[in-house]
């Protein structure tokens, strides 16, 4: 059973300045409630409580944000808003959250890596928390760590996208496996439309293998002089047996003002009745 789930959160959130000049991106609120603890309430469902964050100059307000405010609980106890607090308190209750920090923005390959410390050698989720993900059934995460017991190796998120969109995105050459589900075979990050050898994109949900750590250390700059998990789950895919799984849900690209907006209108209009 997997039991930790690394959340990569240095990222400067540079589109959505000015609003991000103080405040990590990942606390951008969807209604309510911050990006990130949607990240952690998915990786909850899929049974994980051991949550790590990769963090930066900046991001304090992630770990307060999974504290006790005592002064804050003492000030609406027993009123009205104290059931604003359940959801947090919960996660608070049952999870343990760890924090280091990626020092050097390198890419999404070297802020896993950052992460090894945290995780040790074991299999572990990541969730980019961007990537706002609304499972059919279940959660993305607990679909994908369904293929994982089955399969027990490293195992992406994908889904198509318009063949104008692939440069935003790594994507994968692959062959099927069985439903949803790919074997991959190739994979380049952030292609031009004309290169891409599919529209099949990888977005922000991984479960990976341990043997990753070792992959990333001895892979060299990528795209951008950055350390790319595309080449890494290259490296591994052709060692061994990589999982592309197209999951039964709704993704909202909430690093995009776009996406934040759809993210907001999506939930809103679930719980309109409710707020």
């Amino acid at each position: 059973m997997i039991k930790k789930c690394l959340f990569p959160a240095a990222g400067y959130g540079t589109r959505f300045l000015p609003a991000t000049k103080a405040m990590p991106k990942e606390i951008l609120p969807i209604l309510n409630k911050p990006l990130i603890q949607y990240g952690v309430e998915e990786a909850m469902d899929a049974g994980m409580t051991e949550m790590a964050f990769v963090t930066g100059r900046g991001k304090r307000a992630l770990e307060d944000h999974f504290d006790i405010s005592y002064e804050l609980e003492h000030q609406i106890s027993g009123s009205s808003k104290e059931e604003a607090l359940a959801d947090i308190r919960r996660l608070i209750d049952e999870c343990t959250f760890s924090y280091t920090r990626q020092i050097h923005m390198k890419g999404l390959g070297h802020a896993i890596l950052t992460g090894e410390t945290l995780i040790g050698p074991e299999a572990f989720g990541v969730i980019l928390a961007d990537d706002l993900c609304v499972g059919d059934t279940k959660g993305v995460m607990a679909q994908m760590m369904d293929v994982h017991r089955k399969y027990g190796c490293s195992v992406v998120a994908i889904e198509e996208v318009p063949h104008e969109e692939v440069h935003k995105y790594g994507v994968i050459t692959a062959s099927p496996l069985a439903e949803d589900l790919f074997l991959i075979s190739d994979m380049v990050e952030k292609p031009k439309p004309e290169d891409a050898p599919s529209n099949m994109a990888i977005i922000g949900r991984y479960v990976l293998t341990p043997d990753i750590f070792d992959i990333l250390r001895e892979t060299p700059p990528g795209l951008g002089g950055e350390i790319q998990i595309t080449d890494a789950l290259k490296t591994q895919a052709a060692n061994g047996m990589v999982l592309a799984y197209r999951f039964k849900g709704q993704r909202f690209d909430c690093g995009s003002v776009k996406g934040f907006v759809e993210a907001t209108t999506h939930f809103y209009d679930l719980m309109k009745d409710q707020i």
